[in-house]
Protein backbone atom coordinates (compact mmCIF):
# COMPACT_ATOMS: atom_id res chain seq x y z
CA UNK A 1 0.00 0.00 0.00
CA UNK A 2 1.34 3.63 -1.30
CA UNK A 3 1.38 6.49 1.61
CA UNK A 4 0.58 9.49 0.27
CA UNK A 5 0.27 12.86 2.25
CA UNK A 6 -3.14 14.30 1.37
CA UNK A 7 -4.29 17.23 1.77
CA UNK A 8 -8.20 18.63 2.10
CA UNK A 9 -8.08 21.26 -0.78
CA UNK A 10 -6.53 18.65 -3.44
CA UNK A 11 -8.77 16.37 -2.46
CA UNK A 12 -12.07 17.87 -2.98
CA UNK A 13 -10.39 19.60 -6.54
CA UNK A 14 -9.99 15.57 -7.67
CA UNK A 15 -13.25 14.53 -6.73
CA UNK A 16 -15.11 17.48 -8.08
CA UNK A 17 -13.28 17.65 -10.92
CA UNK A 18 -14.75 13.88 -11.65
CA UNK A 19 -18.08 15.43 -11.42
CA UNK A 20 -18.49 14.23 -7.82
CA UNK A 21 -20.65 17.16 -5.77
CA UNK A 22 -19.04 17.87 -2.29
CA UNK A 23 -21.91 18.42 -0.19
CA UNK A 24 -20.51 18.65 3.41
CA UNK A 25 -17.20 19.64 4.84
CA UNK A 26 -15.77 20.01 8.57
CA UNK A 27 -13.92 19.54 10.88
CA UNK A 28 -13.09 16.45 12.59
CA UNK A 29 -15.11 15.47 16.26
CA UNK A 30 -11.81 15.04 17.27
CA UNK A 31 -10.83 18.31 15.75
CA UNK A 32 -7.69 16.62 14.20
CA UNK A 33 -8.89 17.06 10.62
CA UNK A 34 -11.97 17.42 7.84
CA UNK A 35 -14.83 15.23 7.34
CA UNK A 36 -16.11 15.24 3.44
CA UNK A 37 -19.19 13.95 1.98
CA UNK A 38 -19.75 13.69 -1.74
CA UNK A 39 -22.56 13.06 -3.66
CA UNK A 40 -21.99 10.04 -4.51
CA UNK A 41 -22.53 8.66 -0.72
CA UNK A 42 -18.63 8.60 0.22
CA UNK A 43 -17.34 9.68 2.75
CA UNK A 44 -13.66 11.18 3.36
CA UNK A 45 -11.78 11.69 6.63
CA UNK A 46 -8.53 13.76 6.07
CA UNK A 47 -6.36 13.93 8.88
CA UNK A 48 -4.22 16.95 9.76
CA UNK A 49 -1.02 14.74 9.24
CA UNK A 50 -2.01 14.11 5.92
CA UNK A 51 -3.21 10.74 6.31
CA UNK A 52 -6.63 10.14 4.59
CA UNK A 53 -9.56 7.39 4.76
CA UNK A 54 -12.39 6.98 2.36
CA UNK A 55 -15.73 4.80 3.21
CA UNK A 56 -19.42 4.55 2.71
CA UNK A 57 -21.66 3.98 -0.75
CA UNK A 58 -19.49 5.31 -3.69
CA UNK A 59 -16.33 4.68 -1.83
CA UNK A 60 -14.68 3.07 -4.55
CA UNK A 61 -14.83 5.47 -7.08
CA UNK A 62 -13.51 8.16 -4.96
CA UNK A 63 -10.65 5.81 -3.68
CA UNK A 64 -9.75 4.94 -7.38
CA UNK A 65 -9.32 9.19 -7.94
CA UNK A 66 -7.35 9.22 -4.65
CA UNK A 67 -4.93 6.49 -5.15
CA UNK A 68 -6.36 4.87 -1.56
CA UNK A 69 -7.66 1.84 -0.74
CA UNK A 70 -11.21 1.99 0.50
CA UNK A 71 -11.89 1.26 4.38
CA UNK A 72 -13.41 -1.98 5.49
CA UNK A 73 -16.76 -2.65 6.22
CA UNK A 74 -17.86 -1.98 9.31
CA UNK A 75 -14.29 0.76 10.54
Amino acid sequence: MRKTKMDVDRIVALVTAAGIELTDRRRSAKGDGWSLSFSNGAAVEVGDDGSARVAGKGAKAVAKLLDLPTAPRGS
